[in-house]
């Protein structure tokens, strides 16, 4: 959650925990062809999916989430929380276990640490200290995973490529978006629902399997998650990618078990300037979604927004204060993120 009350809706599942710890609207665009005359271009088919599925991603290098108390090596280096620890002593840091282990090889002796803030790359020396267990340490929480459930947006059959989530998976704890390495998606089933409330998100609560991938990952971004499949799930038809409008519409959502069904909703108002996926301000009105989960919960980013029989966006927040309520992004601007990479 943010200082405005908005919560992302890409939530960690009980197994997750456990285990764990652009074509853009193109229907205005031409092209000028030979002989002075004007064809449009096609618009973008895209099969809208919303079914939910399981994510796990993980981080280039280890994120730096926590700083632990006192005069720490960490602290007296000038770590920080959000670095992300590419390197030490050389070696490049490819999981927590791993920087552990180059930790004790140190001997505690001073290592450089090649950093990576906020865009920029720094080295710090860091003299790791040796623990009551006798274990050496810098007195940092790391991380170099995630895991959680999300919503596909879309399937390209053209291309094999898909969207969800329509933002970025963030740190739980930095609310900084995740240094992307590798991930995958994996089949997931909801098996229920935390009911949203004013004042407290709800959340789909689900399985997924930890042992077969839907496909691999390629990208995590500010404007969605992106990969590639062979096929995607409970895939139905291709539509037309095309422009939202501030009246009714549709969204597409998995909330109990493997269906996924259409809920009527209201688009209430779009911005195409806004950032972080808020184009768009959704208030769910079908009463069975309403019934079922008091409006959106996590769990629900990602559901594809239909109207007049175009994708025209994605669910992406919920809005603490009113969960009935939400953000959504356009439908050009999940598929901008996912070609710029």
């Amino acid at each position: 959650m943010n200082k405005e009350g908005v919560v992302f809706l890409y939530g960690p599942s009980r197994i997750a925990k456990r285990a764990l710890g652009a074509g853009a609207a193109l229907a205005l665009a031409v092209l000028l062809c030979a002989g002075g005359r004007v064809k449009a271009m096609e618009p973008r088919m895209l099969v809208p999916v919303g079914h939910t599925v399981g994510i796990k991603l993980f981080s280039r290098g280890v994120v730096v989430v926590k700083l632990t108390d006192g005069g720490t090596p960490a602290r007296e280096c000038g770590l920080r929380t959000g670095d992300v620890i590419v390197k030490c002593g050389g070696n490049a840091v490819t999981s927590t276990e791993q920087f552990q282990s180059l930790l004790q090889k140190s001997g505690g002796s001073a290592s450089n640490l090649q950093i990576e803030r906020a865009g920029d790359s720094v080295t710090l020396s860091v003299e790791p200290s040796r623990n009551d267990q006798g274990v050496y340490c810098i007195g940092a929480w790391v991380r170099d995973s995630m895991a959680g459930i999300g919503t596909m947006t879309w399937y390209d059959p053209a291309t094999g490529a898909f969207g969800a989530l329509g933002h970025g998976v963030t740190d739980t704890d930095t609310s900084l978006l995740m240094p992307f390495s590798n991930g995958s998606v994996l089949p997931s089933t909801v098996k229920a629902v935390k009911r949203g409330e004013a004042g407290s998100a709800g959340e789909l609560r689900g399985d997924f399997d930890l042992t077969r991938d839907l496909g691999p990952l390629y990208a995590n971004t500010s404007g969605g998650i992106f990969g590639k499949l062979e096929e995607a799930p409970g895939a139905g038809a291709a539509v037309p990618a095309g422009t939202a409008l501030p009246g009714p519409a549709t969204i597409l959502a998995n909330v109990k078990g493997d269906e996924v069904r259409e809920y009527d909703i209201e688009i209430l108002k779009v911005s195409s300037s806004s950032a972080d996926g808020r184009d768009l301000v959704l208030s769910v009105t079908d009463p069975a979604l309403l019934e079922a989960t008091g409006g959106i919960v996590q769990g629900m980013s990602g559901s594809p927004i239909l109207q007049g029989g175009q994708l025209v966006g994605a669910v992406t927040h919920v809005l603490l204060n009113d969960p009935t309520k939400g953000y959504g992004i356009l439908i050009e601007n999940m598929l901008e993120a996912a070609e710029s990479e």
